[in-house]
C-alpha cells in the first residue's frame, strides 16, 4: 500500500470538511417482474387451433347418454378422475344450444382461443344431449367430441357430473 503524504491528506481533509454523507435508503424497491409471453406461441396455437377446426369429422356416434373420456398420451390416468370429480375449478363456461354445427365450430374456437390466450385452465362446455336430434343421435356432442380430439392444448376431457350437466356437458383440461 502506497503511503499518502501528510500534507495531502491534510488538503484532502480541508476540502471535504463540510461534505455531508448522502442517506442511503436500503430498503429494495418493490418491481414486479412482468412476466414473459411469447407473442409468437399464441399466434402458432390459435394458428394450430383453427387449423383443427377445419378438417373432416370423424364420426364416432355416441349416443345421448355416453358418457365421454378422453386423455392424451402421456397424461396421467388421475388426472382424468379428479377432473370427473370436479376437483378442477372450471374458470369459464360455455354453453352451445340451439347453434348449428357450423356456428358450433366457430363458437367453439372462438371460446377456446381466448381461454388459451387468457391462460384458462379447465372449461365446461356445454353441448346437450340431443334429445331433439332424432335418429341422428346426439349432432353437437359428437362434432365437440371430435374437434377436441384433434385440438393439441386439449390435454383431456370428461362428461361433467350431473350436478353440471352430466352427459349433455363436459369438463375439459387444457395445457398452459
Amino acid at each position: 500500500m502506497k503511503r499518502v503524504p501528510e500534507e495531502d491528506a491534510a488538503l484532502f481533509r480541508a476540502a471535504v470538511r463540510d461534505v455531508k454523507p448522502l442517506v442511503r435508503d436500503r430498503r429494495v424497491p418493490d418491481k414486479k417482474a412482468v412476466p414473459a409471453r411469447a407473442r409468437f406461441a399464441r399466434a402458432d396455437r390459435k394458428a394450430v387451433l383453427l387449423e383443427s377446426l377445419e378438417g373432416p369429422i370423424d364420426d364416432l356416434s355416441v349416443t345421448g347418454g355416453d358418457e365421454l373420456v378422453f386423455r392424451r398420451a402421456g397424461v396421467q390416468p388421475a388426472v382424468v378422475r379428479n377432473l370427473r370429480r370436479g376437483l378442477y375449478r372450471v374458470e369459464a363456461e360455455f354453453d352451445l344450444h340451439g347453434l348449428n354445427v357450423v356456428q358450433a365450430k366457430m363458437a367453439l374456437a372462438a371460446f377456446l382461443a381466448n381461454a388459451l390466450e387468457r391462460d384458462i385452465r379447465c372449461v365446461r362446455i356445454v353441448h346437450g344431449k340431443g334429445l331433439r336430434s332424432g335418429h341422428r343421435g346426439p349432432v353437437l356432442k359428437n362434432v365437440v367430441s371430435n374437434v377436441l380430439r384433434r385440438i393439441v392444448t386439449v390435454v383431456a376431457f370428461v362428461s361433467a357430473r350431473p350436478v353440471d350437466g352430466g352427459t349433455g356437458a363436459l369438463y375439459v383440461l387444457l395445457s398452459r
